[in-house]
């Protein structure tokens, strides 16, 4: 072995007397840096939008929510409450309830979904880091906070005392819209906006705050009555343990997710776009390997009278295989990790200073991952130590017997 490892440490540096073969290996060399380091800039971009992607789940999805299995109304009473108070690692709980809802304001119609919280819900989440106008909700029954989409829908006015904003639900029981007189089919409430709120496109248009109170008494709720209890948890405690509590506190059957649960259909799209790139630049990388396998052959071809007289001297076929072998792997794996510090630099200045925008102030995000350092490294090492290995086996007695001394 060491002997092998001799040769093609010596066949990797020096220069081969043909010009031809030289360039290729020098092209090889490149294309397998350029290749390492473009599959760890793109799986850190991609691990950088997963996570610019799912922090604004953050601003709106508490730690753990608990739902009813069947039906929109799980009863909280103040008992249950205080056991769920007493499980260690819950910090904070909140209440809320969520319909949909029929939007009036100054001639302009839109449907959303009301969500009501309660005092706590500002711990539960950071409000203070989505209001995009005005304030949170104060004691009054009688304000809500807009998403943006809807303020531009109904061209709501912050703190407007002076024009409300009806918020219509259906009454609930079979036969209850009256088509002679739809106003008697609805409950309603009139309210004045105190602020906006801006997470994303999608949750601006769907969602406005308002008190639990105000919610309770539009859907009819009684005070132990809500849709959902959201629930902030420690860091760092036994996620698990804390489910098993919490449903041996429901006499119903409930859902408890976590906030991955909460967005698995974002996650799900992430992760399968991660996968279809790094598979399309394996690909890539398959395919600019294939100059390997080819330098490796045209080395062999070239020193077919140096392998001979190996062979003559009493140097074994398998140990002549070893030398392009090791020559192979070692020119993929040292390009390898030459890419791979480029990448590392690449996205470490990209994280300090920012040097591409996906809009003006707004960096593309880039994240330092050790998986994606295992796997850039990893497929390019195992590729080309795959392609090394197919190179060499076109040694064999046939082929050196063909070589002139």
């Amino acid at each position: 072995m060491n002997f092998s490892y001799y040769i093609a440490k010596r066949y990797l540096v020096s220069k081969n007397g043909k010009n031809a073969i030289n360039i290729i290996n020098i092209l090889s060399f490149i294309i397998t840096i350029v290749g390492t380091a473009a599959l760890f800039i793109v799986l850190s971009g991609f691990s950088g939008l997963k996570s610019f992607s799912t922090e604004f789940s953050s601003y709106f999805d508490p730690d753990l929510k608990v739902t009813p299995l069947n039906g929109k109304v799980i009863e909280i009473p103040l008992s249950r409450k205080r056991e769920l108070e007493n499980i260690s690692g819950i910090t904070l709980l909140s209440a809320t309830i969520e319909e949909k809802a029929f939007l009036h304001y100054d001639g302009k119609n839109d449907i959303a979904y009301i969500k009501g919280v309660d005092s706590n819900y500002d711990q539960i989440i950071k409000t203070d880091t989505i209001l995009l106008e005005g304030s949170w909700l104060g004691n009054s029954d009688l304000q809500v906070v807009a998403g943006a989409a809807i303020s531009d829908e109904l061209s709501l006015q912050v703190d407007n005392y002076g024009r409300f904003l009806q918020i219509m639900v259906p009454k609930p029981g079979k036969n209850a819209i009256n088509a002679l007189n739809y106003r008697d089919s609805f409950s309603q409430i009139d309210v004045v906006a105190t602020g906006v709120f801006s997470i994303n496109e999608n949750l601006d248009s769907k969602y406005i705050f308002t008190t639990i109170t105000a919610a309770r008494k539009l859907l009819d709720y009684n005070g132990d009555q809500a849709s959902s209890l959201e629930i902030k948890i420690s860091p760092d405690v036994d996620e698990d343990q804390i489910r098993e509590e919490i449903e041996a506190l429901f006499d119903v059957p409930i859902v408890i997710k976590n906030r991955l649960q909460m967005n698995d259909g974002l996650y799900k799209m992430l992760n399968s776009e991660n996968l279809a790139v790094y598979l399309i630049f394996t690909l890539v990388l398959i395919i600019a390997l294939f100059n390997v396998l080819g330098s490796i052959i045209m080395m062999i071809l070239d020193k077919k009278q140096n392998l001979k007289t190996l062979l003559d001297l009493g140097a074994s076929v398998k140990s002549l295989r070893k030398i392009f072998f090791i020559q192979g792997s070692l020119m993929t794996i040292s390009g390898g990790l030459i890419g791979l510090f480029i990448g590392v630099a690449f996205v470490y200045l990209q994280i300090e200073y920012s040097l591409l925008y996906i809009a003006p102030g707004l960096p593309y995000p880039f994240e330092m991952v050790l998986t994606n350092v295992a796997v850039a490294i990893g497929t390019t090492s195992i590729l080309g130590i795959i392609a090394s290995y197919i190179a060499s086996r076109r040694i064999n007695e046939a082929l050196l017997s063909q070589a002139k001394l």
